[in-house]
């Protein structure tokens, strides 16, 4: 049987098909990898942001430092706020002491959170009110020979500014002024020390509290006249300037400025 010949150009033509088809699967196998590539490279950057530490703006730090400062009132212990004891001075040349005399105080008793025109003079609880104070810690002390008592209190209020306002309202004058009200405490040295008996007071802010003392005698002896006991008045002076000092101290310092990890926000 004879066999025809295959047309001219059929035997070459298959080869030139084949490579085209090859080529144009190459391509999309290509493009695929770079597109694959380019998505694995961006969820690397994606991770490698969120590795690293955030950095806050300085208006967010002031926030941060704000919101710490201001809870800083319910995170501490009650017994951090308010010492066990402080140590205080009288300063050099009182009783003709040549330097320095040091002297300590002790935490009779700490009182429960109150409402802040509960546990202040009505004078001095129109000012907390007005300014938001929330609530008010306060912690009656005794000097070493418990002759003195001094009670401290720490208004919280809603911001330095507000603390400010109310200092400026309710410091400076002689005597007694507007301010916290003395905590007793039954069965101790306290236990007869009301508002009859407060000789001085005052207060200073401290960020966003208000620190107010009130100090007195011992003995429930009503208010005297100091000026004729300046001994008295200088050792009751620095008495209830060391105790409130020292409860400033853990409250009044501001926080670090915040950094992660650790800080809120991170």
């Amino acid at each position: 049987m004879a066999i025809e010949p295959e047309p001219p150009g059929t035997e070459g033509s298959a080869a030139p098909a084949g490579r085209r088809r090859g080529g144009w699967r190459f391509g999309v196998t290509v493009l695929a990898l770079l597109v694959g590539t380019a998505g694995l490279a961006a969820s690397a950057a994606g991770v490698s942001a969120q590795l690293l530490p955030r950095r806050f703006t300085a208006h967010q730090q002031q926030q941060i430092i704000a919101w710490e400062w201001a809870r800083r009132w319910r995170t501490l212990p009650a017994g951090e706020i308010f010492p066990a004891s402080v140590t205080y001075q009288l300063p050099a040349g009182t009783l003709g002491a040549g330097s320095p005399l040091p002297l300590q105080a002790y935490r009779v008793g700490i009182s429960r959170p109150a409402n802040c025109t509960v546990a202040s003079d009505p004078a001095a609880g129109r000012v907390l009110s007005a300014d938001r104070c929330t609530a008010l810690l306060r912690a009656t002390y005794a000097d070493e020979t418990d002759s003195m008592l001094v009670t401290v209190g720490v208004a919280v209020m809603p911001g330095d500014n507000a603390a400010q306002s109310a200092a400026s309202q309710l410091a400076g004058g002689q005597g007694p002024q507007p301010g916290v009200r003395a905590a007793p405490f039954p069965l101790t040295v306290a236990r007869a020390f009301g508002d009859r008996q407060r000789q001085l007071s005052w207060a200073v802010s401290s960020g966003p509290y208000l620190i107010m003392s009130t100090a007195g005698y011992a003995d429930g002896r009503p208010r005297v006249q100091m000026s004729s006991d300046s001994y008295a008045d200088q050792e009751m002076t620095y008495f209830a300037a060391g105790v409130a000092d020292a409860v400033r101290a853990p409250l009044g310092a501001e926080p670090a400025p915040p950094q992660c990890p650790g800080a809120p926000g991170c």
